[in-house]
């Protein structure tokens, strides 16, 4: 037992010095649907290094909301293995899920998911409240996530005091507040109009110049056209993989 437990810890060091921040091989995914089974995902290879900037699109029903969660360690794979900064998710159990989650995943969704009657930034707080952050060191944290996507002067508003680009910019600071080494975006556009979508799609390039680790779920071309790679997913597989053509 012990040569495995230094053989995995030898394993996730190589990983993180190759700068792999996600590795999967051969994701499967099915879903029972009554009396019919759904092939979510039939056998995804990806990797993705640290720092990358890249957009996974597909068309409704492909398999990309599938593997948003698997990547977001929101699911567990049928079968295939996933390894997130060096770690196999599917050896892990729910509380090690929800700590590497919360660790290492900063989650931007397109309806916000704030909580309506609590502050900004209390919203932002949340995350460290859940991983035990001492009170001082919270509000300093959060403060400075805010700071991060200009919303310092709107700290105190409550989500319906704020406009839509706006309470995304809070969901950015929220998955920010961690400092997760991935930043996983699903559709952060889809409910702002077409300026402030772009205003957002600024904001995460500036992230990503700084060095984060940027995924981006969507549907559509001039977004996905922001990052520096595209993966196509359709019927369950990696239908197309590489940069962005200028």
């Amino acid at each position: 037992m012990v040569v495995e437990a230094v053989s995995s810890e030898s394993f996730r060091q190589e990983y993180l010095d190759q700068g792999v921040a996600i590795k999967a091989e051969q994701l499967v995914k099915n879903y029972e649907m009554g009396t019919e089974k759904v092939h979510a995902l039939q056998g995804v290879d990806l990797v993705i290094r640290r720092g990358e900037y890249v957009a996974i699109m597909g068309p409704s029903g492909s398999g990309k909301s599938t593997l948003m969660n698997l990547i977001g360690c929101l699911d567990t794979p049928t079968s295939g293995k996933y390894w997130l900064a060096g770690r196999l998710v599917s050896e892990l159990d729910d509380d090690q899920l929800a700590s590497i989650r919360n660790k290492e995943i900063g989650f931007v969704f397109q309806t916000f998911n704030l909580l309506p009657r609590a502050s900004a930034l209390h919203n932002v707080e949340l995350p460290l409240i859940y991983n035990g952050t001492p009170p001082a060191e919270r509000l300093t944290t959060a403060k400075r996530a805010l700071e991060v996507v200009g919303l310092a002067d709107r700290m105190h508003h409550k989500p319906n005091e704020l406009s839509g680009g706006q309470r995304q910019r809070v969901a950015v600071a929220r998955a920010l507040v961690n400092s997760p080494s991935i930043v996983l975006a699903d559709e952060p556009t889809g409910n702002l109009d077409t300026q402030t979508g772009e205003d957002i799609m600024a904001l995460f390039a500036r992230l990503h110049r700084e060095g984060h680790t940027i995924i981006l779920i969507t549907h559509e071309n001039d977004i996905a056209r922001h990052a520096n790679r595209i993966i196509h997913i359709r019927d369950g597989k990696v239908e197309s993989d590489g940069p962005v053509k200028s």
